[in-house]
């Protein structure tokens, strides 16, 4: 069992340690787009919302005034100060934003893009990997798609779950840390998360890596995947984005598929997103599985419904994994709130029923979530 973790620091990670930094959803579009340095068209193709603006405009009711422009690390706020303190060696997060000028939009009722201009804003919080097997990457067609590829690469940011083709798609990112060792990150889409069939990627054409069902099959089809990548000493991430935007039900298929990459795919971390706030999590065979990562970063402040969730309250994940076989040694989470579209620390309040609901939902794994000191969390096993 590890033990809660109260440090309010940690010092470099010896060479038989890796921490990342995970988290689910970043959407840096629509509104965070137009307070950022350049930017891009604010038409929008919404039933009730024609401009961008005017998600800056509802935050603002709500909160006050947002200075426009911001510089590129303003909406990480508090985030990056805990970042340079606890120093994790790589950092992972969903995009769910396609970046592009492409003006080619899908009628699906939300669009998000960013203009590929206030791409340093993933630089300027040091994001080495972004999956985007999502339902927004195409928003803006297979254009939109490749140019985000295309910037992603120009700004030394990798991508992984959509590429040019299904092998592109399909691969894995290697992320190597120095003195280390290497995380390869593998990521899928499921249409239970709204991703299009026709978004899948195909031989010749771009698109996700989109996974037909969670059957045995389908994990059979990965591990012949991964087990052919992994080599000793290497963590392997497997980055699903599934299921619906509320609530906090787990499906028994989705547990099965997230123990089946783990059992027989090599997985030793399961980060899961689409849900807009954090779900539970469980530690199997000693591997974190975190079935809902929630959002992180997004534009939704002052928008009405489902405030039970408090989809205002994001949390940053910080596994820290032992490289000789991937196993956890110990999870923090790092709580903030999403307020002027900049995340800040949450108050001790906040952070407790942070705890309160993710220890809830998780006990039924048999884990635990401990309040520290600093107003940081701590999982138990």
């Amino acid at each position: 069992m590890a033990m809660p973790d109260q440090t309010r620091s940690i010092s470099p990670e010896p060479a038989d340690l890796i921490t990342l930094f995970l988290c689910g959803d970043v959407m840096l579009g629509r509104g965070i787009d137009q307070i950022l340095p350049h930017p891009g068209d604010p038409r929008l193709y919404e039933p009730a919302v024609a401009l961008a603006t005017m998600y800056v405009e509802l935050a603002e009711k709500v909160n006050g005034p947002i200075p426009r422009p911001v510089d590129f690390p303003y909406v990480w706020g508090d985030a990056l100060d805990v970042l340079r303190r606890l120093q994790p060696d790589l950092k992972i997060i969903n995009l769910e934003t396609s970046i592009t000028r492409s003006t080619d939009f899908l009628p699906k009722g939300i669009n998000y893009k960013m203009n590929p201009d206030n791409a340093a804003c993933l630089t300027a919080a040091g994001i080495d990997c972004c999956v985007l097997a999502n339902n927004h990457v195409l928003d803006w067609g297979r254009a939109g798609l490749l140019e985000t590829l295309e910037t992603l690469e120009t700004v030394g940011v990798k991508s992984v779950g959509a590429g040019r083709s299904a092998a592109e798609a399909e691969a894995a990112a290697i992320l190597r840390v120095p003195g280390k060792g290497r995380v390869l990150v593998f990521a899928f889409g499921s249409m239970s998360s709204g991703i299009p069939d026709d978004w899948a990627a195909s031989s010749d054409q771009p698109g996700v890596h989109l996974l037909a069902d969670l059957s045995e099959r389908t994990v059979e089809r990965i591990a012949a995947r991964t087990l052919a990548a992994k080599q000793a000493r290497d963590v392997l991430v497997a980055s699903i984005h599934w299921g619906g935007n509320w609530g906090y039900d787990i499906l028994a298929q989705q547990r099965r598929f997230a123990h089946g990459l783990i059992d027989r795919a090599g997985v030793d971390v399961v980060q899961g997103h689409s849900s807009h706030h954090p779900k539970g999590i469980e530690v199997y065979r000693g591997r974190p599985i975190l079935y809902g990562c929630g959002d992180f970063l997004n534009d939704y402040e002052g928008i009405a419904g489902y405030e039970e969730f408090r989809d205002d309250l994001v949390v940053m994940y910080l596994p820290r994994l032992a490289t000789a076989n991937g196993r956890l040694i110990n999870l923090r989470l790092i709580p903030f709130q999403i307020r002027k579209f900049r995340l800040n620390r949450a108050s001790e309040e906040d952070s407790a029923w942070l705890r309160g609901t993710l220890s809830r939902e998780s006990s039924r794994f048999g884990v635990e979530v401990q309040l520290n000191e600093d107003d940081s969390l701590s999982v138990t096993w």
